[in-house]
Order: structure tokens, then sequence, then C-alpha cells
């Protein structure tokens, strides 16, 4: 949350952040910037003080919504120290940069957040290093000082979370709707009014639709795959298969709030009309698995030990998993779960290694995602909750819809 961010820079033995960029598609910076929408922006933020925001003049208006205080950039003249530059774009910034330190006073170890293009920021980053020498420029690989920052969330947070969830449940439901409207045809292929067949490709069409109905984005977009697709975790499925009965449908959506906002991600699996046993079997012990864990879930245990206790689990069913065969494409293939938030991965992650010593903490919220896969027997499942731990320590569901496999359709 924020307000961990001065107690993340005081071990981290940071004075000041600084997040710059675009703001679409960056966010870092959009959370800093408490979810205001601009083109740009950069915020520096001295340990132990509010963040100061610097924009365009033409978004000032805007730039005040956030609650900073708020700088112009007009106020550091880099139009003009380009032209004391004959146009060298670098040194003009460089200058540009230690006008903004000087003016706020940044001294110290400063932490480098925000998406830049590789080279630019390697580039900018590098000489503004080397040109400020009270200043030193730190960067981060893993679990940076922000995405630790937003490895937990407020209330607030969650609640927002849980309305992208409603919707997207809602957008589930109306796609089994628009399944159930079509006829089946003796082969038991769904058959559109013209009387061919309805494809993945016509369930990826109305699924977009859904979403755009509901006032989400899918900038990451879903998965709607059968068959053996459904057996590959991340296929998205093949457009010109036929819908067919009793065909495994791993139906994994995971859209956001309009303006890159909070992320849900939900996964279920249907068969239409009935389910094979096999497949019947593969959903059982999904299921089973995913609510074990949840009756498992303690705030202070290490999250790769559900990582650990998935693969027992699944094991115990009579199926290959990964911590057995690392290279397996059958039975248990991938991590149980992963932090979900202004990104669709974010932190927590359940990756079962030594490094891995993050704990359950209250303002997680992840996504539980067990699944068994068999892409050669033509079939898969997963299923996938999202789960939040309250400010008590409480887990709380954030997905309302049922476990239920078979999808009836008139025959």
């Amino acid at each position: 949350m924020k307000q961990d961010i001065d107690r993340l820079m005081s071990e981290r033995e940071l004075d000041a952040i600084l997040l710059q960029g675009k703001v679409l598609g960056n966010p870092p910076l959009l959370y800093m910037l408490n979810g205001v929408h601009m083109t740009s922006a950069l915020v520096i933020k001295k340990r132990g003080e509010e963040p100061n925001l610097i924009v365009g003049p033409m978004e000032r208006d805007t730039a005040i919504s956030v609650g900073y205080p708020v700088k112009l950039t007009t106020r550091y003249e880099y139009n003009a120290l380009l032209k004391a530059h004959q146009g060298d774009t670098l040194r003009a910034s460089l200058a540009y940069y230690q006008r903004i330190f000087e003016d706020l006073e940044v001294l110290g170890r400063v932490g480098c957040y925000g998406y830049l293009d590789q080279g630019y920021a390697y580039a900018l980053l590098s000489a503004l290093d080397a040109a400020l020498p009270d200043v030193e420029l730190v960067g981060e690989i893993q679990d940076d000082l922000i995405r630790a920052a937003r490895g937990t969330k407020d209330a607030m947070e969650a609640a927002r979370i849980r309305e992208v969830g409603r919707k997207t449940v809602s957008i589930v439901e109306q796609t089994l709707l628009f399944l159930q409207s079509h006829a089946v045809g003796e082969d038991e292929v769904l058959r559109k009014a013209d009387g061919t067949s309805l494809t993945v490709g016509d369930a990826h069409r109305q699924i977009v639709k859904l979403i755009a109905e509901q006032g989400l984005e899918d900038p990451e977009g879903f998965i709607f795959a059968t068959g053996r697709e459904a057996g590959i975790p991340h296929s998205r499925g093949n457009p010109t298969a036929p819908l067919r009965l009793g065909e495994s449908i791993v139906f994994d959506i995971f859209p956001r709030e309009a303006g890159g906002g909070y992320f849900f991600d939900l996964t279920r699996t249907f068969c239409l009309g009935y389910a094979p046993e096999p497949v019947a079997r593969l959903h059982r012990d999904v299921v089973d698995c995913l609510l074990a864990l949840q009756r498992e879930m303690r705030v202070g245990e290490e999250v790769r030990s559900y990582q650990q206790l998935t693969c027992a689990l699944l094991r115990d069913k009579g199926h290959p998993t990964i911590e057995d065969d690392p290279a397996t494409q059958n039975g248990y293939v991938h991590s149980i779960g992963h932090g979900v938030g202004l990104e669709i991965h974010e932190l927590p992650s359940f990756r079962d290694d030594p490094g891995n010593t993050v704990r359950v903490t209250p303002g997680h919220v992840f996504a539980m995602e067990p699944g068994l896969y068999y892409p050669e027997d033509g079939m898969g499942c997963r299923v996938e909750d999202m789960l939040w731990i309250d400010e008590e320590g409480e887990v709380r569901n954030l997905t309302q819809m049922s476990y239920e496999l078979v999808v009836p359709v008139e025959r």
C-alpha cells in the first residue's frame, strides 16, 4: 500500500524516488498518480515528504486532482536549454533534470521507476547519474519498491477489483447464454441460424462485444479454448474449431477497468450438454484442490508453500506435477497463483523457489488457479478464483460464481 512507501524507502536506503514517462501503459506511474489519467508526468518523492508532481501546462487542472504539489514543466525551461545546447537532446535533458533536482533539493540515493523505452532510459539515466555528483541513481531488478507497495491493497482497491469481478462474471454468464441460444446438430455441433457451425472464433467475437458493453478493457486478451487447445494452458483457442457437446472449454478472462485501472482474473471450465467422465474427473480434482487451498490459506504462511501443497494434492490424485518433472506437459504444469492489480501479474508470486520468502499478508489480492492438462487426450481443465486477505487477515473470495461444469443445452 502507499502507506508503506516511506518504510520501503528506508529499508532500501533510498532518499528519494523518481517515476516518469507516459501515463497510459505505465502502472507504476499510474499508481503514484492515484489513478488520475494524464498524458505524461514526472513524480519525485523524498523520504518522509509528500510527492511532487511535474506536468505540462496543458494538464495543470487535471494534475491538481492528484492531490500533490504541482510544478509545471515550463518552470524549468527545457526549450531554452535545448537552444542553449544547440539542439543536443541529451545535454539539454541533463540540464533540465539538474534544475529539477536542485529546485526540489534532491540528494543521495534515488530509486528510478516507471516504464520507458529501454534505449532512452539507459542513455538518460546513465548520463544523469554521471553528471550529478551528489546523486546516485538506483535501479532494482526484482520486486522493486513500487511493485512491493502495490503487492498489498486497501479496502478501496479491493472494492474496485470486486466490481470488475462482478462485471467479469456477468460476461461469462452472458457468454454461456449465447452458446445456449444455438441449436445442436445430429453431430453434436452447435449450429448458427444459417446451419453452419458455431465456432470458437464466433465465441471470441461475442466475448469482445460483451467486454465492451460492460465498459471494461481487454488489453491482455482472453482464453476461450476447446478440446486439445484446452489442454495447453495459454492457448487462446483455435478460431476455426466448431463448438461441440462434451468437449472441455477453458474460459480464462482477465479484463480491467477502462483507462488502465485494476484487473480481474477468472477461469472456469465448461462442457456443453454433458461431461465425459475423464473431463468430469479432472474438474472434480481441480475444484477439490482449489477449495482445499482456500481452507488452508493463513496469514504468515510462505506463499510458496501453496505451490507445494498443490503439487501434493494433485499428485495424490494420480496426476503428474511440475514438482516431480519440471518439463512435464501433462497434469499440473504451472504455478498456482499470482497477485492481481494494476497489472495482471503482480506480487505476490507463488513460485516455489528458495528466494521466494514472501508470506501471506493482509492486503494481498491474488488469483489461485489449479489446472490439469492432457492435450493428447483432447482435454484440459482450470478453475480460478481471486482472493483478498482483508485487514483482519480473513480470506475473502472476490469471485462470486459457481463451479458448475455442465452447461445445459437443448437438443
